[in-house]
């Protein structure tokens, strides 16, 4: 899902609780069910959209215990701030927005692109789905993802697992080599690697993910 189409969601479901609360609050009419029903969406919003482990859903579950029209005035607050940090373009990638369990569905989609020829596309997906997964993997195991407010670089967290005994040196050492071959394929330098090579990426990804699940 495009940042274009994320943001789109959300405004429609700040549009709906400004008119709900705006409502109650000018008007003096109010329906609970309806703040509810509005307020479970944009739970379930939040959920689609971030990974676990994210500020917006620990935010969330601040405002669990609320009446119905409080929790929507709360998550109204949380959905705003998610909104404005995707048009900031301050999240961190596209696909860090989707959850874990659509990993194995890009490295899928891969597979298909190089069965068709096209390894450099294959080779960015996979190291996109990579990098995906390191940060998933520090979530899990509460090492730090940002350094002053900005995401840390994948061979950053990469080093950071391995200190947090995740997992060890000859580990890290292949996702290296893993993120050196997504490098070259983001920033075109096709020739630098093969077909075969990117087969063995995909291949070894998918066993990494499998080995260090998040």
């Amino acid at each position: 899902m495009a940042i274009e189409d994320m943001v789109k969601q959300l405004s429609e479901l700040l549009d709906k609780a400004g008119a709900v609360l705006s409502k109650r609050t000018v008007q003096g009419v109010g329906n609970e069910a309806e703040a509810g029903v509005l307020a479970n969406r944009m739970e379930a919003a939040v959920a689609r959209l971030t990974m676990p482990g994210s500020v917006y859903r620990d935010q969330l579950k601040r405002g669990s215990g609320f009446t119905d029209y409080a929790r929507l005035g709360h998550h109204t607050k949380v959905v705003f701030s998610l909104r404005e940090d995707l048009n900031a373009g301050w999240t961190e990638t596209v696909v860090e927005l989707v959850h874990a369990d659509t990993y194995s569905n890009y490295l899928e989609m891969a597979d298909a692109l190089l069965s068709k020829g096209y390894k450099d596309a294959a080779a960015v997906i996979t190291g996109t789905s990579l990098e995906v997964h390191v940060r998933a993997l520090c979530v899990k195991n509460n090492v730090t993802t940002a350094v002053a407010g900005k995401p840390k670089k994948a061979d950053t967290m990469n080093a950071d697992l391995k200190k947090a005994g995740v997992y060890d040196g000859l580990q890290q050492k292949k996702v290296m080599t893993w993120m050196d071959l997504r490098n070259k394929a983001a920033h075109g330098d096709y020739a630098a690697y093969d077909k075969d090579e990117v087969r063995q990426f995909i291949d070894g990804v998918q066993a990494f993910m499998m080995k260090y699940p998040a």
